[in-house]
């Protein structure tokens, strides 16, 4: 593990190309960039609150900050701004987000202040255009794909429920809701999420020092990894074979955890399935193109 000592780390995500996880510190301020082949997490102060990131160009992210979503380069600390959906909602910033099959980026938001419904959730266009995909959304929080691409599963935090949504991956729409599973709140809030080649949820259980592999079939915990800190924020597949489940966490008030705050790593038994990049297929061209 990497004892990062994050204040709320989140978003971890797995850039197979170069053998690097991204994942941030949101409160923070960091974006973080580690390479399991030296063990080496490197950190960069972005300035603000960094909520998610995706993998773009070698030297370039795609990044959800407070002030909206942006490319970010990694080597010089350059931002570039995409745009900002919620210009006019100073109380709200970003949480969760990720590619979608066709290299979109999905990110929700929510409130600074933990008021309900005053969140959503919405999708960038690899053009450069975002649109609204969930308005009054209290926690915006995991997503993740189907093998097949035509469902997508979310989670509103406060909910306790993951939910699923039928996705037309050419469009980029979602349709037909539908609560999939619920979870015991006394095993920690569902947070961040990932899938595996099985087709088997692994969520995030904050305040549950857990993550847990839930069937989206039946709804039900069929697995857990233990972790010795409450905060557990997200996961997320990665390492050259895709074996190696990636955990962030976060720190909270207890004196008795260490560890909390760190990035762990664990071998489940089960490969994930691989991220994917902002503008997959198409790399720089739409985007470049749109913002030059």
């Amino acid at each position: 593990m990497v004892d990062a000592k994050a204040k709320l780390g989140e978003g971890p995500s797995w850039d197979q190309q170069f053998g690097r996880l991204f994942w941030v510190d949101i409160e923070g301020y960091q974006l973080h960039i580690y390479d399991p082949s030296t063990n080496e997490d490197r950190t960069i102060d972005v300035g603000e609150h960094v909520s998610a990131v995706v993998p773009y160009l070698e030297d370039e992210v795609i990044v959800a900050l407070i002030s909206g979503l942006y490319r970010f380069n990694i080597q010089t600390g350059e931002k570039i701004l995409i745009h900002d959906p919620e210009e006019g909602r100073p109380g709200n910033r970003f949480n969760d987000g990720k590619c979608d099959p066709a290299g979109r980026f999905l990110a929700g938001t929510m409130s600074l202040n933990g008021e309900s419904e005053q969140g959503a959730f919405y999708s960038l266009s690899t053009e450069g255009n975002v649109s609204l995909l969930i308005d009054e959304v209290s926690t915006s929080n995991g997503l993740a794909w189907s093998a097949d691409h035509s469902t997508l599963y979310y989670i509103d935090t406060p909910t306790l429920e993951i939910v699923s949504f039928d996705y037309d991956v050419q469009e980029g729409t979602i349709s037909n809701k539908q609560v999939i599973a619920t979870v015991d709140e006394s095993e920690g809030y569902p947070d961040g999420m990932t899938i595996d080649a099985e087709g088997m949820l692994w969520v995030a259980r904050w305040g549950g020092q857990r993550v847990s592999r839930i069937d989206p079939t039946s709804g039900k915990v069929i697995a857990e990894v233990s972790l010795p800190v409450n905060c557990v924020t997200s996961c997320a597949f990665g390492g050259e074979h895709l074996d190696e489940l990636y955990i962030t966490t976060a720190q909270d008030d207890s004196e008795d955890q260490p560890l909390a705050g760190g990035l762990f790593m664990v071998k489940p038994g089960v490969k994930g399935m691989p991220t994917i990049s902002f503008n997959q297929g198409q790399r720089a061209s739409k985007l470049e193109q749109s913002i030059s």
